[in-house]
């Protein structure tokens, strides 16, 4: 029996079946990982459209853009500075050496009305900054949110970005963009001078506003 088994074993080795079969059994389970590996890297890769990916194509009626219309509103920006309540709060001073206050900029909280007159229906507040940006003019940069709190457009707001030189008759500024009824708007306002206090510094200014939305 002994013999038999040691004679099987030599014939093998003498043909080479064991170092064969041992090439096989350590080949193999390198194969086999290779394959595992290709199988879930290749489920990991990204198509292109499908929900791995960050960027997808929208319908645009499925986001409410049906028909762009223009819109046009009017209405008075009162930039209040004096009395107990100003709407317009300076939060940086200009250098005392500067003849266009280069470098001051406000906050401010300023009722919209229908009408000139302060006591006039509120129709919204713009809400955000004014500072002066040249040193050769009074040229403000505005930023501000036009926010609505008026029968339908209660809520919604439209934004203002753009260059104002006080003293020209008529100044023009962007409108960006917007949020509720005037998401992707765009268009323009223009802005002229109602009234001025030269004691006070309290200022009304009529808007005229041309906005493109859905």
């Amino acid at each position: 029996m002994t013999t038999r088994f040691i004679y099987r074993v030599q014939f093998y080795v003498e043909r080479g079946y064991i170092v064969t079969m041992a090439r096989v059994f350590f080949i193999l389970p390198f194969y086999l990982s290779f394959f595992i590996f290709l199988i879930f890297s290749y489920a990991a890769i990204p198509i292109l459209g499908d929900e791995y990916s960050y960027v997808k194509q929208v319908d645009p009626k499925k986001m409410g853009m049906r028909k762009e219309k223009l819109s046009h509103f009017r209405f008075y920006w009162h930039d209040i500075v004096s009395g107990p309540n100003p709407s317009s709060i300076q939060v940086v001073s200009p250098p005392t050496n500067s003849t266009t206050a280069f470098g001051l900029i406000n906050m401010i909280d300023n009722p919209l009305t229908v009408g000139p007159k302060l006591s006039s229906k509120m129709v919204g507040k713009a809400q955000g900054l004014y500072t002066s940006a040249s040193q050769e003019e009074i040229g403000l940069l505005m930023i501000m949110n036009f926010a609505f709190i008026d029968d339908k457009y209660n809520g919604s707001t439209f934004t203002v970005l753009g260059r104002n030189t006080v003293l020209s008759k008529v100044r023009e500024m962007s409108v960006i963009g917007g949020s509720g009824l005037f998401r992707f708007a765009k268009g323009y306002v223009q802005v002229k001078t109602y009234t001025f206090n030269s004691t006070t510094k309290d200022a009304t200014i009529e808007y005229n506003a041309y906005v493109l939305h859905y």
